[in-house]
């Protein structure tokens, strides 16, 4: 007579994975060829389609923000295509928004260095207490109460009203993590103040509520799959921020959700996406 197969044990799965504090990236470097079950999605879950494949060609609206702030005309105009794009998409993506290539590059470059260092050195921000720590490494926040993990590790920081001292930060991306969030921050307070304008009230009417004096910065890394039809990077989600400013790396995968269809927002170099709409 056959045994019969154990009962799957999902939480112990998930504390063994978890106690390595080596996220996907240790399966990853392990080389594993089958996806932990920890990770598989149904297969409703798992919808690929998208405008592209459907047939549909949209793309998010594109805003061009030289001269913002030097021409009265070129400025109303970008605040119309702001309002717009706010009120049919909730996203759109800014060009010419003053943060220099290379900032970008090697921020993107930083995360790479953080998540590809050596094991030690990462477990050192290790932590599901996100209260007690500015600075806080792990794989899936909701790991121990979502249907399934997603497969990606991912490195948070608190940046602002309360800033962390230097030390506190990943000492092989430390130098452009500051760079760059003092360069988005000013970005998103010249967003805040087209965002007032667009809703008809005065640019700092944002400001002023307290919009801009917070920001959280992930830093996700989403490792070669093996068998990328059994899961996701990450699930279909809403920010619950104020503004989200997202840099993506070259490889893609992004999409956004549009009058009930998913459009893919491919990489555009030295373009930033935001989203206003959680």
């Amino acid at each position: 007579m056959a045994k019969p197969k154990p009962e799957y044990d999902r939480i112990s799965e998930l504390k063994a994975f978890d106690e390595t504090k080596a996220g996907v990236k240790g399966l990853f470097d392990s080389g594993i060829k089958n996806v932990p079950r920890m990770f598989h999605y149904r297969p409703d879950k798992l919808d690929k389609n998208s405008s592209v494949s459907n047939g549909i060609h949209v793309s998010i609206p594109v805003i061009d923000l030289a001269g913002v702030k030097e021409d009265p005309g070129t400025l109303r105009n970008i605040i119309d295509k702001v309002r717009n794009a706010s009120k049919s998409w909730g996203f759109f993506q800014v060009e010419n928004h003053g943060i220099p290539l290379s900032v970008l590059q090697d921020m993107k470059d930083g995360v790479v260095q953080f998540f590809e260092q050596d094991l030690e050195a990462k477990k050192k921000f290790f932590t599901r207490d996100y209260s007690t720590k500015n600075v806080a490494y792990n794989s899936n926040f909701d790991l121990y109460s979502s249907p399934a993990a997603n497969w990606r590790d991912t490195l948070f920081c608190l940046m602002a009203p309360k800033p962390p001292v230097p030390h506190e930060l990943p000492e092989v991306s430390r130098d452009i993590m500051m760079e760059y969030s003092k360069q988005v921050m000013q970005l998103g307070c010249l967003l805040f103040e087209l965002l007032s304008e667009a809703l008809g009230l005065q640019p700092d009417h944002l400001k002023d509520m307290g919009c801009t004096q917070g920001l959280g910065m992930l830093s996700h890394y989403f490792p070669a799959c093996p068998q990328p039809e059994l899961t996701l990077g990450t699930t279909k989600h809403s920010d619950n921020d104020f503004l989200t400013v997202l840099l993506q790396d070259h490889i893609g995968g992004l999409q956004v959700l549009h009058q009930n269809q998913w459009v893919d927002v491919p990489p555009t170099p030295g373009a930033l996406v935001v989203n206003i709409y959680s």
